[in-house]
Formats: structure tokens, C-alpha cells, sequence
């Protein structure tokens, strides 16, 4: 899942081409142009000071960064920039925390995580408002990424009890072997802004479930979400420094080096770009830490021939254009069979067509903003250079400045070939490229040209096929018949440079703990008096 921390491309505009579409129809949000602040129903959830050691605390330089409302551009706010001293400050009291909450019982620790998905659920409405105003995303998927995000506390609250260790057979007579799973102590979290909840309660349930401490750095385009969420985790009674969140948008790489390098924190869990991820790996090589990472995706999506199409066209919209493209399984190399070409082009433009563009909050919109205008212009750059070496572009195609700086029409382009940097680079936006292809090995080999692996997905009717071509993919995550993969209870990563671990499911918890094998010997003595 990308953040800021994305190589935007530098091609040239190439207006000429590109024939307006007249079908997409647009709203403008009067909600974004005449109002800045939704109406919360607990306005104490909207904070602007972040939370340490169980208190709401401001930076120690007295410095603040911006935040802006993508789809108004106006200002939302200011929240503290920290930096090294305030990221130390907040590792100190996740250390100082972490004895006695990893003495906690995990049955303890299931009743928090539960506690605050209740909380959550009860204060839903407002965090959605939240996430639409930070993020822009419509409000209909704000109310799904807030029941999403909770669902991980829910089910991390019924995996915490459920951390077995094993008692194992030696090969010594005598000795008797059983292992124990562990918090493996102060964990950082790294989070990115286009899903400024779920990502934040995907890392922390299970963390906390384990009996982990931990400090988060935020994403700075979107901290208000991330503050909510920890006014809700002290309503919930967590203990004081056992969640402390940090925020900075400047002095973000300081924050994260701080995270990497100190040898208070014992592991990280990032999300983000495979650029970024290397660096916080080299950063984090020194201590050894245990990581996990969530990198960059470049999903392939292969419609076959006896593809049911009303089910590919709807999966293919659920995958790509979901928060406008903005996400890190969402389709991005639509790769059509020849047969069934022409028909699934043509649907899924009419069901592009059917889209409504506008703020967040307008009733009816299907479709927001990017989160700022240099993701407009990747976006703008790749369908330049799709259309400059020949894709046709059926619907879309065109940047909405009458909207805002960063709307960008869902797009639809047909006749792509790999030369085209769509092909090679994660747009990260509401643009499908169609690729047209002949037979399955053809398409499985361009599927796997990429260094990443995050996601694939497929559409066919042929059993045989279904396991042929899942087996063959290179991917972490395969979806088969459905273009929506993500679900608290399956495990969430990739393979290649897409990353490695999990989150979610059964395995999301052992990323956060150890095993300790304990070899106890001359126990195989006759009972005594015998």
C-alpha cells in the first residue's frame, strides 16, 4: 500500500489525444465547497495533539504540520511535527509499559481488544466522517473501511487466548521439550494513509493481542483517524504507554530511522513502498529486528475465454476502482482473453460510465479525489504515455480541475501493450488497461513479469484451470471468481520484493511473538518406591 513515498513519472502531457468523455457524470460535493468541519456526534474525537504515554501531548519543538482535505483542498487542521526526541520519548514509554502488560493474561487482553471494537462500532459514524474528510474517499467505503478495521480488533481479541505452544517428543531419554510463545517486546508500526484505520487496527491487534507495546508513526496526510482510534483505545481502559502514536509529515524519514535504529524496539511492521521498505530494512539491519513488510503491488487481473462476464466486469470494478485505484491489491494489469475482448471492454466501460465523481460526502458519489496532485499526475503520466503508444481510451482519461487539484476521471483504455509504463509501474489510481492475450501460458508468463507479488486474480468457469493457474501465479494472495481478497480471517502479504510476513488470520499474531523452547532433563526416572 503506497503512501507519499511513491516516484511520480515525468512524461509530458499530450492533451491532443485524449477525446473528453461526456458519459461520466460528475458531482460537485457542496458539502466539501461550503463546510470545513463534518458534524461529529462526539466532537472529542477530533484531536490535535497526539497521544504518548496516556496523555495527549503536543511536540516538544511547539512545531505543527498541515493537513488538508483532498477533495476541497481547504485546511482540516494542524497536528504536532515530531521528531527523533518525541519519537524516543514515545519508544521510552512503550518500554517502560511493556513488563507488566506482557504479564497480562491473554484473556485479559482479548477484553481490551474487544472493548475497543466495541467502542469503535459505536462511534462509527463519526470515524468514517473522519476518514472521508482526511482521506476523500465516498462515504459509503469509509463506513466499510471502519467495520473492516474493527473487524481486526474483534478477531485478534479471539486469537490472543488461542497462542499455543507444542510439547514436542525428544530424541534424548530423560528429556522432556515443550516450547512457549512470547511477546517479543516493543514493536513500531508504520502506517499509510489510504486506508488511515484498517491499516493501523491490522498491525495493532495483533500486537497488542500478543502482549506487545507499541509505537506508531502515523501518515501524515492522514492523522486524524490514527488520533481518534487512540482516544477510543483509552476509553477502552489500555494501559497508559502501551499504544503511543507519533506524528510528522517533514520529519517523517527522522521518525521512521529513529524506529528502525533504536534497540528498545524489537520489531516492525511497514506498509508502504518496496523504495522505502529497503531503506527501513538496511535501517533496521544493525539490531536485527523482526519485520514484517507490505510493499508495493502490480496486481495482474486475467479474464479468460469461459469467464462468466457479468461477474469479471464486476470483480474488475471492485478491484480497481476501489478508493479510486488507491489501493495495494487493486488491479492493475487487466489482461482480457481475445475470445471475450471486445464484450468485457465494452461492459465495464458502460459500468465506468455508471460512476459518480465528486466529494466524499455528496449523496450519490461512487467516486473521490486522489489524496494530493502529485498522485493526479502519475496518474495523468501513465495514461499520456498509454495513449501516445496507441491505447485507445474508451471513457475517462482526463484530470477534473473544475472539481479540484485532485480529481482525476475513472478511466478505462483499451489495446495496452508492455511497453507502456502502466504495464511496469503501480499507478495507484482510477486508470484500467486492457491487455489483450491468447492463451493461458502466455498470460501466466506477462503475469509474472514483475518484480513484485502482492495480489493476482483470475476469472474462469474451468475448475482444472482455477487450480492450474492459482498454483502458477506469483503472488502472496490469489482471487479467483471475486476481485475482493481482503478479510481479517485470511492471511494478508506477498512474495518477491511485495514484501514478506502476514497480516491477519491465524499467522498475524506470530509475527509480534517468539517461540522459547524449554529442554528439561532427567525426567524419565521409575516413580519412586516402586
Amino acid at each position: 500500500m503506497k503512501s507519499f513515498l511513491t516516484t511520480l513519472s515525468t512524461k509530458p502531457i499530450l492533451r491532443s489525444h485524449i477525446q473528453p468523455s461526456n458519459h461520466l457524470r460528475i458531482l460537485r460535493s457542496t458539502y466539501a465547497m461550503q463546510h470545513n468541519v463534518p458534524d461529529l456526534n462526539d466532537k472529542s474525537l477530533l484531536k490535535h495533539q497526539t497521544y504518548i504515554n496516556g496523555k495527549w501531548v503536543d511536540a516538544k519543538s511547539g512545531k505543527t504540520f498541515e493537513v488538508h482535505d483532498p477533495a476541497s483542498g481547504k485546511l482540516i487542521g494542524t497536528m504536532p511535527e515530531m521528531n527523533k526526541e518525541d519519537t524516543l520519548e514515545a519508544i521510552k514509554a512503550a518500554a517502560a509499559a511493556l513488563p507488566e502488560f506482557r504479564k497480562t493474561t491473554a484473556r485479559q487482553r482479548s477484553k481490551w481488544l474487544r472493548k475497543w471494537y466495541d467502542l469503535m462500532m459505536e462511534n462509527a459514524d463519526d470515524l468514517a466522517k473522519l476518514i472521508t474528510w482526511e482521506n476523500g474517499k465516498p462515504i459509503a467505503d469509509a463506513k466499510g473501511e471502519v467495520n473492516y478495521a474493527a473487524n481486526f480488533f474483534e478477531w485478534f481479541s479471539e486469537e490472543a487466548p488461542r497462542a499455543y505452544g507444542d510439547t514436542i517428543a525428544a530424541t534424548i531419554a530423560g528429556n522432556r521439550v515443550f516450547t512457549i510463545k512470547e511477546p517479543i517486546g516493543v514493536a513500531g508500526l508504520i502506517t499509510p494513509w489510504n486506508f488511515p484505520a484498517a491499516m493501523i487496527t491490522r498491525k495493532m491487534g495483533p500486537a497488542l493481542a500478543a502482549g506487545c507495546t507499541v509505537v506508531a508513526k502515523s501518515p501524515g496526510e492522514t492523522p486524524f483517524t490514527a488520533a481518534a482510534l487512540a482516544e477510543l483505545a483509552h476509553r477502552a481502559g489500555i494501559p497508559a504507554g502501551v499504544i503511543n502514536i507519533v506524528t510528522a509529515l517533514e520529519n517523517t524519514s527522522e521518525v521512521g530511522e529513529t524506529i528502525t535504529s533504536s534497540d528498545v524496539v524489537k520489531k516492525v511492521s511497514f506498509t508502504g513502498s518496496t523504495r522505502v521498505g529497503k531503506i527501513l530494512m538496511k535501517q533496521s539491519s544493525d539490531t536485527l529486528k523482526k519485520l514484517s513488510f507490505e510493499l508495493g503491488g502490480n496486481a495482474p487481473f486475467i479474464v479468460f475465454d469461459d469467464a462468466d462476464l457479468e461477474v469479471a466486469v464486476n470483480g474488475a470494478v471492485a478491484s480497481k476502482f476501489r478508493s479510486s485505484g488507491q489501493t495495494c491489491v487493486c488491479a492493475n494489469r487487466i489482461y482480457v482473453q481475445k475470445g471475450i475482448y471486445d464484450s468485457f471492454a465494452k461492459a465495464l466501460t458502460e459500468k465506468v460510465n455508471s460512476f459518480q465523481v465528486g466529494g466524499g460526502y455528496t449523496e450519490g458519489v461512487t467516486h473521490g479525489p486522489l489524496i494530493h496532485d502529485r498522485a493526479v499526475s502519475k496518474v495523468d503520466a501513465h495514461v499520456q504515455d498509454a495513449v501516445k503508444q496507441g491505447g485507445k481510451v474508451l471513457t475517462g482519461g482526463q484530470k477534473l480541475p473544475d472539481m479540484g487539484s485532485n480529481f482525476f476521471q475513472p478511466t478505462v483504455i483499451r489495446d495496452m501493450t508492455h511497453k507502456m509504463d502502466l504495464a511496469h509501474e503501480e499507478t495507484f489510481g482510477p486508470v484500467a488497461g486492457l491487455f489483450p492475450f491468447d492463451t493461458e501460458a502466455e498470460v501466466v508468463k506477462h503475469a509474472n513479469n514483475s518484480e513484485v507479488g502482492l495480489a493476482g486474480y483470475f476469472f474462469s468457469k474451468d475448475i482444472a484451470r482455477c487450480y492450474r493457474v492459482a498454483e502458477a501465479l506469483e503472488v502472496g494472495m490469489v482471487g479467483v471468481n471475486t476481485g475482493l481478497i481482503s478479510d481479517p480471517a485470511a492471511p494478508f502479504g506477498g512474495v518477491k520484493q511485495s514484501g514478506f510476513g502476514r497480516e491477519g488470520s491465524k499467522y498475524g499474531i506470530d509475527e509480534y511473538m517468539v517461540i522459547k523452547m524449554v529442554t528439561m532433563g532427567g525426567m524419565g526416572q521409575p516413580l519412586q518406591g516402586a
